[in-house]
């Protein structure tokens, strides 16, 4: 077999000679050069080294030493190191060559691809001429390396990044290996493929996997909408002409909120000698 259909792949191959600039290798039939930039260490003629083929800018194999996050089926949370448009992400393997995650592999909104800095799982995938690239993992995949949720796990707060993404929902891989889908009415925005979220589990089904809320709980969403409140009023100087008397419609055109969530939200900030209501309108409390 040539050394360039093992590409992707870690071999052990004998030090055939020294060059000025690295080592070439051999199986016995075939060299490949181990450049001394890819050398891990100084190595003698006949010594056995443990390199990874991969393939130059050329097409031509080459070896490194170095070894890297995975091989081709192998899978690990990689980091999004670069995007570009119209060709897809680039993700850190380990070694000095980032791989490609194409955009034929990537959602269709280009919105929600990973940003560097996110995490996703995938393996290496060697194409037709044996270039590498990079494939996500599928549910099976994930889910053989999940772990089942009990009852007791019901509305507590997880994290972790987005696996896949869909119209319907997301479904995030937690912390703690839990396999959970966020529906889209679980979600104030749709995250990006790779990005890292925190909800709360707020259900458990019976194969182990969850159901899980993006959405602030209810007395946290109090203090923010309240908070945004506040600053509008101050804004205004501390007048502003929305009370609980006003319609449904200004309210949810003026601050995104439900009239019920509005009147909660003031409900608040009157408990705390924030502010107070005459008529249509809402006032600052003097200190």
């Amino acid at each position: 077999m040539a050394l360039l259909e093992l590409a992707g792949q870690k071999v052990t191959l004998e030090v055939a000679r020294k060059a000025a600039y690295g080592y070439f290798l051999t199986d016995g039939e075939e060299d490949v050069l181990l450049h001394s930039n890819e050398a891990a260490a100084e190595y003698e003629e006949g010594e056995k080294v443990e390199v990874f083929l991969y393939p130059d800018a050329h097409g031509r194999v080459a070896a490194t030493s170095k070894m890297p996050t995975i091989t081709a089926g192998e899978y690990a949370w990689l980091k999004v190191v670069d995007t570009k448009a119209g060709v897809g992400v680039f993700l850190d393997i380990g070694i000095q060559k980032d791989i490609l995650l194409g955009e034929e592999d990537l959602p269709v909104h280009k919105e929600i691809w990973p940003t560097v800095g996110d995490m996703v799982y995938a393996t290496i995938r060697v194409n037709r001429q044996y270039r590498l690239y990079a494939k996500l993992a599928t549910d099976p995949v994930i889910q053989s390396i999940s772990t089942k949720a009990t009852r007791k796990d019901f509305n507590k707060n997880v994290q972790g990044p987005i696996y896949r993404t869909a119209k319907v929902g997301s479904w995030i891989y937690t912390l703690e290996g839990f396999r959970g889908f966020i529906h889209e009415s679980q979600r104030a925005e749709e995250p990006r493929l790779g990005q890292k979220v925190e909800g709360r589990i707020i259900d458990v089904k019976e194969d182990g996997t969850v159901n899980v809320s993006l959405l602030a709980r209810k007395q946290d969403a109090v203090e923010e909408d309240a908070a945004s409140i506040y600053d509008y009023l101050l804004s205004r100087n501390g007048a502003m002409p929305y009370s609980d008397k006003s319609m449904p419609e200004d309210i949810q055109e003026r601050f995104g909120l439900s009239k019920g969530a509005f009147k909660r939200a003031i409900g608040k900030l009157m408990k705390d000698g924030k502010v107070y209501q005459e008529g249509t309108w809402t006032y600052k409390k003097e200190e």
